[in-house]
C-alpha cells in the first residue's frame, strides 16, 4: 500500500490532502482508486506508446475490471489492490468503465471543441464517476444525493482544471472548450493553437467559468445534505478546487498561463480549514 500512498503523495494532488484524514481503509481505499486514475491517465497521456498500445492497454483494462466483479484474479497490481481496497465498498463497475471510457475519448484522436453534449458526457466520466466512487466509499447510500453531487462537483472541478489547462491542452493539441461556447465568443476556428491564441479567449473562458461557478454553487447546496463526516473531505476537496477557480477569476480570464498553482501548505491549509469546519 505504500506504493500507491507514494504514488499519490508525490503527484501533488489536492486528492492526498482532502483524504489524509479519513480512517485507515477508507484512506487505503480512495488513495486506491486516486491511482487507477491516475495510471488511466498515463496511458493516455504516454508519448511513448503508439496508438494501438494505448487503445489495447485501455482494452486490457476493460477486461481486468471483468476479472475483478468476476472474482477471478486480477492481472495487475492496480487491480489486485481495487479487489482488495475498495470492492468491500461495492463499488459500481459501470462507473468505474465510465471513468475509463471518458479517459480514452481522447484515443485515437485528441478531443477538439465538443458539443454540450459530450462536453458533460465527458466530465461524468472523468470527475463525475470518481465522485460516485468517492461517496461510496466515504459512506453515503442515498443513490440520487450521490448521482446529483458526483455530477455537479465532478463538472465544476473538471470544468476548472480545463480552464486552467487550457495551454497545456492545447499543446498537446486538445481543446475541451465546447464549440457552442466557442460559437458565443466569436470564435470561428477549433484549432487548439489558433483558440487559445485568439483574441476573443477571455469570453469564451468567461463562459465556461460561469458554468463552473453555477455547478460549484449547486454542489455546496447539495453537500449541506451530507452526513457531517462524509461531507467533510467533499467539502475541502471543493474549497481548493473553488481557491484554483478564484484566483483565474480575479486575476482575469484573457490570462491564460502560467495556470495558477497551490504549495503543500496551501492546500493542507485550506483542506483542513474545510475539513474541521462541520465539526
Amino acid at each position: 500500500m505504500n506504493d500507491i500512498k507514494r504514488i499519490v503523495k508525490r503527484s501533488g494532488s489536492s486528492f492526498f490532502w482532502c483524504m489524509r484524514f479519513l480512517p485507515l481503509a477508507k484512506r487505503n481505499a480512495m488513495y486506491t482508486l486516486y491511482a487507477f486514475c491516475r495510471h488511466i491517465d498515463d496511458v493516455v497521456d504516454e508519448n511513448d506508446l503508439s496508438m494501438s498500445e494505448k487503445l489495447n492497454l485501455i482494452q486490457a483494462w476493460r477486461d481486468e475490471l471483468d476479472n475483478i466483479y468476476d472474482k477471478k484474479v486480477p492481472t495487475t497490481d492496480i487491480g489486485r489492490k481495487i479487489y482488495k481496497n475498495c470492492m468491500r465498498f461495492k463499488l459500481p463497475k459501470e462507473e468505474l468503465l465510465r471513468l475509463v471510457n471518458a479517459v480514452a475519448m481522447d484515443i485515437p484522436n485528441p478531443v477538439q471543441a465538443p458539443s454540450m453534449k459530450e462536453f458533460y458526457a465527458y466530465c461524468r466520466g472523468v470527475a463525475g464517476a470518481p465522485g460516485v466512487l468517492t461517496l461510496r466509499i466515504l459512506g453515503c447510500n442515498d443513490e440520487n444525493l450521490i448521482n446529483d453531487l458526483a455530477t455537479s462537483l465532478g463538472n465544476a472541478l473538471q470544468i476548472t482544471n480545463i480552464l486552467r489547462d487550457v495551454k497545456e491542452d492545447a499543446e498537446a493539441n486538445r481543446l475541451y472548450i465546447p464549440k457552442e461556447i466557442l460559437r458565443k465568443a466569436q470564435i470561428d476556428s477549433t484549432s487548439p493553437e489558433e483558440v487559445v491564441t485568439h483574441k476573443n479567449i477571455s469570453y469564451a473562458r468567461e463562459e465556461l467559468g460561469k458554468l463552473a461557478e453555477e455547478e460549484f454553487n449547486k454542489a455546496h447546496e447539495l453537500i449541506q445534505k451530507l452526513d457531517k463526516k462524509i461531507a467533510r473531505p467533499v467539502r475541502a476537496m471543493a474549497s481548493i478546487y473553488y481557491r484554483y477557480f478564484h484566483i483565474m477569476k480575479h486575476r482575469g480570464w484573457e490570462v491564460i498561463s502560467p495556470k495558477p498553482q497551490l504549495s503543500k501548505w496551501n492546500k493542507f491549509t485550506i483542506a483542513a480549514k474545510a475539513y474541521f469546519a462541520g465539526k
